[in-house]
């Protein structure tokens, strides 16, 4: 079994873990007085040297993004921390924000300080209000701490951090439609090149970053690289959160080394629920292609889920039981994506359309011969022509829910998904029927 490394979630089960006196208590801001001894030039080569790829998803090395940053100019460059987490199943960016925001803030200012950043951004979805204001009383305390504002504890680096809330769109997790909004403009993608690093947000210089990214770099300042390659695998180190949701006895947030497989997750999360069958699943988030039952010993790293056909992504494992319509699943995942596709490109406004259409009505029982086919041909049709990746991540789960459970989709023909997998069977909460009807947290 491999152990978990409570990292990132260290502090979570703390009294009042989110106050700056909890945080300090527990060896917070340690790393930042570290590091700012450091020059900036060694604190962005440690993280480069420690392997930290991406955790927002695509697993670029942040050294690396961080280093394609030119040359100073006088003028200003920039650090956005991308806090839009909206992915169907991932939950690991709010809770880390709710339960320990001074490791962000702390994790910014040593990034800030790597890159030549005087101004930081955070965006943050909008919907989540607990978490921003948890966030702004975070920022408030470490400025009147003197971990903020100018003169940084006497070495004469200044930083302001601006928390912004975006108005809830999917969309804006991809870096340049988050940049047009933080802008005020539409959050649309911006045609690449040039990229973020060369003309990012206000045409400057600008870095973006996962949340989980940059909250990773205060334990490297603190312990080394060489200590966070530790951890991991060879060419992906470290640890990261993996959220468990779904048909599973314990869901949450689980923190290991990347390379842990499922089979050990689960058995960390007590098992299917019921003792039910594993039937599909989501190595990273419902934009990846699901895996099945065979997929349950595939090391958990970048290398090894792209190998096997899907994607690491930002390791959100919803875990479905032998309960669950594949159709249904595929169906609800495809609405969204028609619902968020922001509409700039074709491939990806009429493709998400047309999926979501064929799906409905496979999912009714009253899927028409060809269908399968047409969802294969449409994905075909998006799938590297789309503007950004929302298009490519629509067409996931299609093609492997229909590479792995065919027979299910061809049923769709003449029976509807409702009468071969009843609803209530794979529910996580029973319905109360009659009274004071409502959920009850009796999970099955």
């Amino acid at each position: 079994m491999t152990t978990l490394t409570p990292i990132l979630t260290e502090r979570w089960d703390k009294e009042q873990s989110w106050k700056l006196a909890t945080y300090e208590k527990h060896g917070g801001y340690s790393a930042l007085r570290k590091g700012l001894k450091m020059d900036p030039a060694e604190v962005l080569e440690a993280v480069k040297t420690s392997g930290l790829r991406g955790r927002g998803g695509a697993g670029f090395p942040t050294g690396m993004k961080w280093s394609f940053l030119p040359a100073p100019d006088g003028g200003p460059r920039y650090l956005v921390v991308n806090a839009d987490e909206a992915e169907p199943g991932t939950c690991k960016d709010v809770p880390l924000m709710m339960a320990d925001p001074h490791l962000l803030v702390e994790g910014i200012i040593l990034t800030s300080w790597a890159i030549g950043c005087n101004h930081a951004f955070v965006y943050l979805r909008g919907e989540v209000v607990h978490v921003y204001r948890r966030l702004l009383a975070a920022v408030e305390e470490a400025r009147a701490a003197g971990y903020l504002g100018e003169n940084i504890l006497g070495t004469g680096f200044d930083l302001k951090i601006t928390v912004h809330t975006g108005a809830g769109a999917y969309i804006c997790g991809e870096e340049t439609a988050l940049l047009d909004s933080l802008e005020g403009k539409r959050g649309q993608p911006r045609l690449k090149p040039p990229f973020p690093a060369v003309a990012g947000l206000y045409g400057r210089p600008t870095v973006v970053n996962n949340v989980e990214s940059i909250a990773s770099v205060p334990a490297i300042v603190e312990h080394g690289s060489d200590w966070f390659s530790s951890m991991g695998t060879e060419k992906s180190t470290g640890h990261g959160i993996f959220s468990l949701s779904g048909h599973v006895e314990r869901p949450g947030q689980y923190e290991a080394p990347l390379g842990i497989t499922l089979r050990e997750l689960i058995e960390m999360a007590g098992g299917m629920r019921g003792g039910r069958k594993l039937k599909f699943w989501t190595p990273g988030g419902s934009s990846t292609p699901i895996f099945t039952e065979e997929h349950l010993d595939v090391p958990l790293d970048f290398e090894s889920v792209a190998a096997a056909g899907s994607m690491l992504g930002t390791r959100a494992l919803q875990i479905f039981d032998e309960t669950t319509s594949v159709v249904r699943a595929v169906t609800r995942w495809t609405e969204f994506y028609a619902h968020e596709s922001c509409g700039k490109c074709t491939p990806c406004r009429e493709g998400t359309f047309w999926m979501r259409a064929v799906l409905l009505r496979l999912e009714a029982g009253k899927g028409e011969p060809g269908d399968i086919e047409l969802l294969v041909d449409v994905c075909d049709n998006i799938l590297g022509r789309a503007f950004c990746a929302l298009g490519d991540g629509a067409t996931s789960p299609v093609t492997s829910a229909i590479q792995y459970f065919r027979e299910e989709f061809e049923a769709g023909m003449h029976t509807p998904a409702s009468v071969l997998f009843p609803p209530e069977r794979s529910a996580l909460f029973d319905y109360v029927p009659s009274g004071d009807a409502g959920l009850v947290a009796g999970v099955h």
